[in-house]
């Protein structure tokens, strides 16, 4: 976590110039898998309770908006944060990206826990946050008990078990590749690191 929290230090610094050749294994990134996904991806594995995660926000919109179209960018939610409301909260953002208000939803609920400081606690909080994101509650009530949703957070903690994530954020690439987001020291390098990865399979 001090790793991470170096990197927010770092980020806006004077931007170096990045060559990528200069990325090592083992410095700016670990190899997870032995096998790569069939078309580029960056996972980023967050929650909504991690104070890092919400600062992390800004750098991951500045990265969708600077890496290339074809590389889809997805968000997992972990369950091993936040005790018992950890896996309702994942439920909740499954339930958000089905009815297509996931970036709405997000907005939410990191403003809720981190600047309004606010306590989430069970079902009747979270239905008032999809009302705010513009769902009826009967509608998100509907979808949080639904079995596509059901799929999709199970898929979520499958994840987070087989990429062994115990911190967040983390971002897994290609699904094989794990950046090392403390070895980063701008802005640049940092979406220079992960367009590097996204380009490589071996």
């Amino acid at each position: 976590m001090k790793k991470v929290f170096a990197l927010f230090i770092g980020l806006f610094l004077l931007s170096l110039n990045v060559n990528a050749a200069d990325f090592k294994e083992g410095t700016h990134y670990e190899v997870v898998s032995q096998t790569a996904t069939e078309k580029p991806e960056v996972l980023e594995f967050f929650s909504f309770y991690c104070p890092h995660c919400f600062k992390f926000e800004p750098l991951m919109k500045t990265l969708q908006q600077e890496l290339p179209a074809n590389v889809n960018i997805k968000k997992n939610h972990v369950n091993f944060i936040g005790g018992s409301m950890g896996p309702q909260i994942t439920q909740a953002y499954a339930a958000a990206e089905v009815l297509n208000v996931k970036e709405k939803f997000t907005s939410i609920v990191f403003d809720e826990i981190h600047t309004q400081r606010k306590t989430i606690n069970g079902e009747k909080d979270i239905l008032a946050m999809f009302v705010k994101a513009g769902v009826e509650e009967k509608q998100a009530k509907a979808a949080l008990a639904s079995f596509p949703v059901n799929g999709l957070a199970s898929q979520m903690k499958r994840n987070t078990e087989n990429f062994k994530i115990r911190g967040v954020p983390t971002l897994i690439v290609n699904g094989k590749y794990k950046v090392n987001t403390g070895s980063v020291k701008s802005t640049k390098e940092f979406i220079e690191l992960v367009r590097f990865l996204t380009q490589k399979t071996n």
